[in-house]
Formats: C-alpha cells, sequence, structure tokens
C-alpha cells in the first residue's frame, strides 16, 4: 500500500529589501496648454508623416485602435507600466488590497485635466488594465482618453461614460487576474515598441495613436499646419480634376499656385 504523501506548508516568500512598489517615475512637465491646443489642429497621420521628415523614425503606436470611431485626442501622456508578475513581490493582506497598493491607483491619483493615459501591456490578451470604475475616476479627474497596449474589461459600461479609448481588445479579467502586474507609474514605457516619456504629446484619431516628444512639439507644429493648409488647396484641385503630378504633392508650379490662393483666402 503507498504512504501517504505529506504536503508541507509552503514558506512565506521574502521580500527584496531595495525595492519600493509602485515604482515612482515623479513629477510629470506637461507641454504649454497652448501648444496642446494648437495640436488640435493636427491629425495623426500628418503627425507621423512630418515627424518622420525630421527624422524620427517610430512615433505610430502600431496595435491599439480606436474603440469608438470619429474621435479625437490630443493631450500630455501620463503612463502606467505593467511588468510580469512575481510572487515574491506580491505577498500582501489580499489580492484586492495589493491591487490598490500597486501603480495603477497611483497614476489615477496623478491624472490632471487633458491627460492621455498611456499603458504598457505587451499586447497581453488575458489583463484587463482598467475596467468600468477606474476609467470613471479617470474621467471624472478630467482625463482625455486611453491608449492602452493591451485590453481593457467592462468595455459595455465604459462605452456608457463616453471616454475614449483605444486599445487591442476587451477580456473579461481584471488588472493583475492574469500574468501582468501594475509596476510604476509616470516613467518611460514602450508603447508597441515606441517609447513614450510622460509629458510627451499623444494625438489618437481613427488612424490610431501618435507620440509627439514634448521638445519637438513646436517642430511638429511649424510643418503640420503648413501642411494642412497645402493639402487643403491640392483637394480642392484634385476635385475638380486637376492633374495629380502638378497637385499632389505640389510640384514646383502647383506651389506657385497655391502661394497665390492663399494670398486670396
Amino acid at each position: 500500500m503507498p504512504r501517504p504523501q505529506i504536503t508541507a506548508p509552503l514558506p512565506e516568500l521574502p521580500q527584496p529589501d531595495n525595492l519600493e512598489l509602485p515604482v515612482d517615475g515623479g513629477q510629470v512637465t506637461r507641454p504649454e496648454q497652448e501648444l496642446i491646443e494648437q495640436l488640435q489642429a493636427v491629425s495623426s497621420a500628418t503627425a507621423s508623416a512630418n515627424l518622420h521628415k525630421l527624422g524620427l523614425k517610430n512615433s505610430w503606436i502600431q496595435g491599439p485602435v480606436a474603440r469608438q470611431r470619429g474621435r479625437k485626442i490630443v493631450g500630455p501622456a501620463v503612463t502606467l507600466a505593467f511588468m510580469p508578475q512575481r510572487e515574491d513581490l506580491l505577498a500582501g493582506p489580499g489580492q484586492e488590497q495589493t491591487e490598490k497598493r500597486s501603480a495603477l491607483w497611483s497614476v489615477l491619483e496623478s491624472v490632471q485635466p487633458g491627460d492621455v493615459l498611456c499603458i504598457q501591456a505587451y499586447g497581453d490578451p488575458y489583463t484587463g488594465c482598467v475596467g468600468e470604475m477606474l476609467s470613471t475616476f479617470f474621467k471624472g479627474r478630467g482625463g482625455a482618453g486611453m491608449v492602452v497596449d493591451g485590453n481593457i474589461r467592462d468595455w459595455t459600461e465604459i462605452q456608457h461614460i463616453d471616454l475614449p479609448m483605444w486599445t487591442r481588445g476587451v477580456t473579461p479579467n481584471y488588472a493583475s487576474q492574469s500574468r501582468l502586474f501594475p509596476w510604476a507609474f509616470n516613467v518611460p514605457v514602450a508603447l508597441s515598441r515606441v517609447t513614450v516619456i510622460p509629458g510627451d504629446a499623444i494625438i489618437a484619431d481613427d488612424d490610431g495613436a501618435v507620440m509627439v516628444p514634448r521638445a519637438m512639439i513646436p517642430l511638429v507644429l511649424e510643418h503640420s499646419l503648413e501642411h494642412e493648409e497645402w493639402e487643403e488647396f491640392s483637394r480642392l484641385k484634385l476635385q475638380e480634376g486637376g492633374d495629380l503630378r502638378r497637385y499632389y504633392p505640389l510640384s514646383d508650379e502647383g506651389w506657385e499656385e497655391y502661394e497665390q490662393w492663399k494670398a486670396a483666402q
């Protein structure tokens, strides 16, 4: 007859003494409000194209898509970084209390009106980074919207609070139910291999979300507003059946016509 196996209780995991969670990146330096307001006139496509011309090749956050079509947000980034779970770092009086002490609660409490919450979650399909209640709190703080490189939960309810969201999808799971844990807030994050630093500007519309470095906002505005103007002229000419090679992009002759059109406005 086989001997019964006796399972000893697992020892309590010692916690590292050189790490304090959540990791706090500190004060966010946001762009001047006037610059954010001027960026409202710039589309994500125009921002991406002009950043590319200026030498920044990787600004489009591929993966998260608009959950509500026809919406647009522009605002400074505040950030939340998820990391893979590690049991010795999550010891505490209970999962609920552990999560309340996490970076998820902390970043939401740091939100100022107009902020865009950018969440690093590695495209994980099992982690619901935020749900209805936390999204409601975020909007109540004046948050403009969220860009999530992962999934959210409670989508049916979130639709009713009219909060613009760009995500990879939805899931029934809560934030620390699966393989990730909210680790740090207002630190540099990677969203689909795009580095976002707190205080960078985010432009998100139906074409997706684009990161504009805070220091480059004036350059992007200078190039983008001119780009939007000549595209308006080109559009008019193409609607009239104008020569494609002359009007898009503008040839020398087309540019001369554009200058005359602009002066007459």
